[in-house]
């Protein structure tokens, strides 16, 4: 039914994305050709893909259990990282994807990750600063499904695809580069070049399927924001969360918070399948 899959990012809110496809993706035998996801939702795309969900939410939920801090101030003392999040992020990534369950996602679509090229002529920090910066003020001013002031200011797309991807660890090296958001996700480096978070020129790739929506073949865009429109493109569905997700992009802690967003994922699928039926009957 849909060719194409998008994953927008959207850190801890990407677990609303785990729940609605567990529950739809077997229902309408969803197999696309070609899947594409930037930041945490790559990473979702790719654990979604296996069928794993289950182990990574079981991983988080001990993760989460007794931690009262979001930070690490002990290890910081000694010259570590004061976020703890990218070390557990990419310690999750590599006790997932094994050799043998990457030989099974180059089989089984293209998948691509969505990571963001920094203009050469600024300061990496510098630019990062700026970048995100413009990012969080143009998501509150606005409100936009794809945002555009990335690319204003020098930003490039890119795409890694995985089937390049020669072994587990340049894998989840890509995964980490398109979550990098420093100081919490430190800055990636892929082909010898700096990359950021994929969603620093659109939080929502879809434009990695425009050429099979062009073809007339259907795509499905799977965001994390309930957001009050969304924009009307030939051969592309959307679907968004029915309310806010009340749970930080980056906390380590909040157990319950990620569970609500796997859950809704979960009641907003039943929903998609209501209305699909609904449809088919009329």
């Amino acid at each position: 039914m849909f060719a194409g899959l998008a994953y927008a990012g959207g850190g801890n809110r990407c677990y609303w994305q785990g729940g609605f496809y567990e529950t739809v993706a077997p229902q309408i035998g969803l197999k696309p050709r070609r899947v594409v996801g930037a930041s945490a939702g790559a990473g979702a795309m790719l654990y979604n893909a296996l069928g794993v969900g289950p182990t990574v939410r079981e991983m988080l939920r001990e993760a989460c259990t007794g931690r009262t801090s979001e930070v690490d101030w002990a290890a910081f003392r000694r010259g570590g990282r004061l976020f703890p999040i990218a070390e557990m992020y990419r310690g999750m990534l590599a006790s997932l994807f094994t050799p043998e369950r990457l030989a099974t996602l180059k089989g089984q679509a293209d998948f691509l990750i969505a990571i963001s090229r920094p203009p050469r002529f600024w300061p990496l920090p510098v630019i990062t600063t700026i970048g995100i910066g413009a990012y969080q003020l143009e998501k509150r001013l606005r409100r936009p499904v794809h945002p555009t002031v990335g690319r204003k200011l020098g930003f490039r797309p890119d795409l890694v695809r995985i089937a390049d991807c020669a072994n587990p660890e340049a894998l989840v090296d890509a995964l980490m580069a398109s979550a990098a958001v420093p100081p919490f996700m430190p800055a990636g480096n892929i082909g010898a070049r700096a990359a950021l978070d994929g969603g620093l020129v659109d939080s929502a790739p879809a434009w990695a399927l425009a050429e099979m929506e062009a073809a007339g073949e259907q795509t499905l865009v799977l965001l994390t924001r309930p957001f009050a429109e969304v924009p009307q493109v030939e051969n592309r569905t959307y679907v968004r969360p029915s309310q806010v997700i009340p749970v930080s992009q980056f906390t380590i802690r909040n157990w319950e918070g990620i569970r609500f967003a796997y859950e809704l994922g979960v009641r907003d699928g039943e929903d998609f399948l209501r209305g699909m039926e609904r449809r088919l009957a009329g």
